[in-house]
């Protein structure tokens, strides 16, 4: 089996990283960095989005695993002090491999037959860079409404515990194949309406958001901040690819979001 180590960089991070990579190769793994079967994230949930990003091209072979340095995340899962298990456990390959939703971007330009294509583990927001965000939104090619206020964030399963439960969104468990699309400081007044809720959408389903004050806009992938520039429209649906993670005990999802938001004393890790 071969393996990479992606770090957060810290001094923690980096002394575990080099404790699991000695120990992997001392059972026999291979550190391999460009076509890996099984990636470790030492630090946060952070951590892990930028492995994942390094990794996109590889979906459909390669499984991820977090390890905390910081507090509990919701794909680090898995404390310093049992890196040890940890690494027998993924020698004996005594683990599972689990597939969550990714969601799908596509950018359209007006003057340009590209577009621009990509994958986010937890969200994508739109935002415009200097005034008030003017989106037709459209689903499954229908109009829906002409939104006003400051963006609009879409959001995977996983990643409706992130931004999106910020935004008033609705907690999704990761297991749904569907994505979430939460408004941002909407504008509704006598003259200016928009639905007023998060709307939570079936894999089948598309949304297509079409600009109509301003071609330019500040588009967010995961940690991602990107400019983009004379953009026709931006689409949204559930990818084809998911992201797979390697499961090595029962730690529920309900359980990892009250442990999150509710009660602080982990007991269950």
């Amino acid at each position: 089996m071969k393996f990479f180590i992606q770090s957060r960089n810290d001094d923690l991070s980096n002394r575990l990283m080099e404790k699991a990579k000695k120990y992997l190769v001392d059972f026999g793994l291979v550190l391999d960095e460009e076509n890996p079967d099984i990636v470790l994230s030492i630090g946060g949930d952070g951590t892990l989005l930028h492995a994942f990003h390094k990794y996109k091209h590889l979906t459909r072979s390669v499984a991820f695993v977090g390890i905390h340095t910081g507090h509990l995340g919701f794909y680090a899962d898995w404390k310093p002090a049992e890196i040890e298990k940890l690494v027998i456990s993924i020698a004996q390959k005594e683990f599972e491999v689990i597939e969550y939703p990714l969601l799908e971007v596509t950018i359209n330009y007006r003057h340009e037959e590209d577009s621009s294509v990509y994958l986010a583990v937890n969200e994508s927001t739109v935002k415009s860079p200097d005034v008030t965000l003017v989106m037709d939104v459209e689903l499954n090619g229908k109009p829906f409404e002409r939104f006003r206020g400051d963006g609009l964030c879409m959001s995977t399963p996983s990643g409706s515990t992130a931004y999106n439960k910020a935004l008033g969104g609705a907690i999704v468990h990761p297991s749904l194949e569907a994505m979430q699309l939460a408004e941002i400081a909407s504008i509704n007044n006598r003259v200016f309406r928009t639905v007023g809720s998060s709307l939570v959408l079936p894999k089948h389903h598309t949304c297509l958001l079409k600009p109509v004050k301003g071609p330019d806009f500040m588009v967010t992938i995961d940690h991602l901040h990107l400019l983009h520039k004379d953009v026709q429209s931006i689409k949204y649906r559930v990818a084809d690819e998911k992201i797979r993670f390697a499961r090595f005990r029962s730690f529920p999802f309900w359980q990892r979001v009250h442990d999150s938001f509710i009660d602080s004393d982990l007991k269950n890790d």
